[in-house]
């Protein structure tokens, strides 16, 4: 194994890719019905999604991409709006219990601006970055203007950071994460919400879990993932939450992926077994971290 020298960034960001094994091959079934090999990194204990395409930006330029929209279309859309609400309030409860200075928030990834909308109705002073033009678009309706890139808040601070189900997607995992701590304040709270590919719902689904979502998703975060990959820069989890919700839609999707039917009932109880299962181990289908500088 060629060795790299701790501390140094770009040295960190290739052992990402150094001794990897293959884990599952997966099928984008979103976009393109490509293949994909997750592979296996054993020091970090996460996998990593190859090959990354280099037109990466044309995998979410769909409709089914439901993120980037407010689509109520089909079925999958409308659970996915109607639990989008009940965790928007979630997500609010959870900033608010956190002793801020000036309540500035910065929310990575946000999409279409749900969540910072129900921010500023709740006297936050809202910042946001979302790198999809169409998500933007609908964000700019609801009165909330989105940067495209997170470079443009250098020299800025803020009292939360947040990124719910992004971190996955980021290309040049160490150097952004590297960003987030330089703009969060020296007592500020880093909010982090990824899949967790040990929980029950992606051992039973295999090669079907939705939450693979190749290519969309570069990296397949577990709970040592995350604490290796922030103690690196000096930054500790504090708490680990569960996003109990996660595992039906995600189970449901997983269903369609792998039988070609909805199967609801399949679904949910998937989706049950998995929550019970973690409330013994830990390992919800998605994992929340409140992660804070050592």
């Amino acid at each position: 194994m060629e060795h790299y020298k701790k501390g140094n960034k770009l040295d960190r960001e290739k052992e990402l890719y150094v001794n990897l094994t293959p884990h599952l091959n997966c099928i984008d079934h979103t976009v393109s019905n490509e293949s994909y090999e997750t592979m296996y990194n054993k020091e970090y204990d996460m996998l990593v999604t190859s090959p990354v395409p280099v037109n990466l930006e044309n995998y979410y330029l769909s409709e089914a991409y439901i993120s980037h929209t407010d689509s109520k279309k089909t079925i999958f859309d409308r659970i996915y709006q109607l639990v989008k609400n009940y965790t928007l309030n979630q997500k609010l409860k959870l900033i608010n219990s956190f002793n801020t200075e000036e309540k500035t928030i910065l929310d990575v990834g946000a999409g279409t601006g749900d969540f910072l909308k129900i921010c500023k109705k709740n006297n936050w002073v809202i910042n946001g970055v979302e790198p999809s033009e169409k998500a933007r678009n609908f964000s700019i309706e609801k009165n909330i203007d989105l940067k495209s890139d997170i470079k443009e808040y250098e020299g800025k601070q803020f009292d939360i950071i947040s990124l719910w189900h992004v971190l996955e997607h980021i290309p040049n995992l160490i150097e952004y994460i590297n960003q987030l701590k330089k703009l969060l304040k020296p007592n500020g709270v880093l909010i982090i919400a990824v899949p967790n590919f040990k929980s029950y719902d992606a051992k039973h689904y295999k090669e079907f879990w939705a939450a693979y979502d190749v290519p969309r998703h570069l990296w397949h975060f577990s709970k040592n993932s995350i604490k290796k990959l922030f103690s690196s820069i000096e930054m500790k989890v504090e708490k680990t939450l569960p996003m109990k919700f996660d595992s039906f839609y995600v189970s449901l999707l997983s269903e369609k992926y792998k039988t070609n039917k909805s199967r609801p009932l399949h679904a949910f109880i998937t989706g049950l077994r998995s929550n019970i299962k973690a409330k013994r181990d830990g390992e919800y289908s998605s994992l929340i971290y409140i992660i804070k500088n050592d």
